[in-house]
């Protein structure tokens, strides 16, 4: 009997290992379409993780990977015990600590009061305008915020003179209290219209029937936000927050570098720039990956611990 069984288990995973390459033959011409992405992963993605084995090794230019010494967990432990390491994690961590508080909710907030616009053509108008900072680059959108907040010519300092709210102009960039915030604002104020793409998307796909409903029950426009298009989106507000939690390590290293000045040194430098100045500029290459290698490290341990308690308590996760 058991001998029968085995034979129909084996006939049908012969039928269904024929009809998995049935249908991949069949689709040859749709499957191949993903293959550029695959091709570019391997090059771009996958290729380059063998140097990060530079990071346990006295890297040398000449000698090459193989031909560097292998010196173990030496730069991790400088890394650890180097004395900057508490003010660069503490504006690492205080950045992303104002995004996940202020910036991670305003795209959310933003796409809700776009639903509710009635004027296609004003909705329209407005997605359109929200939409183009993203497309601009750092260098001329800093520039931007860095002549608004001039403390000569800044139209912020002028308007704020004019009202009397103060006495004389300040310099906002150079000053650590005002930094942090004028960071995580001008990073809200570019990403703000694209960053709300995906929960425009969606909130379209809420069963509209559920809309009509509230509607004869008598609730409002804000009960039906509240009830219904929030609960509707939870999903993709829960995905989000896990990638925003995971990516706490990470702050740009091209807005920083934009608005960064020795005035504001102690704010500004974060882990991102500071692997840039010790890999690119000081060429401590091994030094510096073992750095991106230990912030890589926790932040999938982060994206680990966000995504078990996201799934403990919304049910919903990414794995």
């Amino acid at each position: 009997m058991q001998g029968k069984l085995s034979t129909k288990a084996s006939i049908q995973l012969k039928r269904k290992n024929k009809s998995n390459w049935f249908n991949l033959k069949s689709q040859l011409e749709i499957q191949s379409m993903v293959l550029p992405s695959i091709i570019f992963l391997i090059i771009f993605a996958y290729i380059p993780m063998y140097g990060i084995v530079i990071a346990f090794k006295d890297y040398n230019l000449f000698q090459g990977i193989s031909g560097s010494e292998w010196i173990g967990f030496t730069h991790f432990k400088e890394f650890f015990n180097d004395p900057l390491l508490g003010g660069v994690i503490r504006n690492t961590l205080v950045i992303n600590g104002l995004n996940l508080l202020i910036g991670f909710p305003a795209p959310i907030i933003f796409a809700l009061l776009l639903n509710e616009v009635t004027n296609k053509r004003f909705k329209s108008i407005v997605q359109s305008i929200s939409y183009l900072p993203h497309f601009v680059s750092w260098v001329i959108f800093g520039g931007l915020v860095l002549t608004m907040l001039s403390p000569s010519n800044g139209i912020i300092n002028y308007l704020l003179l004019q009202l009397g709210i103060l006495d004389e102009a300040i310099n906002f960039i150079g000053k650590e209290n005002y930094f942090w915030f004028i960071l995580v604002g001008s990073e809200m104020l570019k990403g703000l219209g694209w960053g709300a793409i995906i929960y425009i998307a969606a909130i379209s796909g809420v069963d509209q029937e559920l809309y009509e409903a509230a509607v004869i029950d008598g609730a409002g426009r804000f009960q039906k936000i509240w009830y219904i298009t929030i609960p509707s989106i939870m999903g993709t507000v829960v995905i989000m927050f896990i990638f925003a939690v995971s990516a706490m390590l990470n702050t740009g290293i091209e807005q920083i570098l934009v608005l960064q000045n020795p005035l504001n040194l102690s704010a500004s430098e974060t882990l991102d720039t500071y692997v840039y100045k010790t890999g690119l500029q000081q060429m401590r290459y091994s030094y510096s990956t073992a750095v991106g290698l230990a912030k890589s490290v926790i932040a999938v341990i982060l994206l680990i611990i966000a995504n078990y308690f996201s799934k403990k308590i919304t049910d919903n996760s990414l794995f």
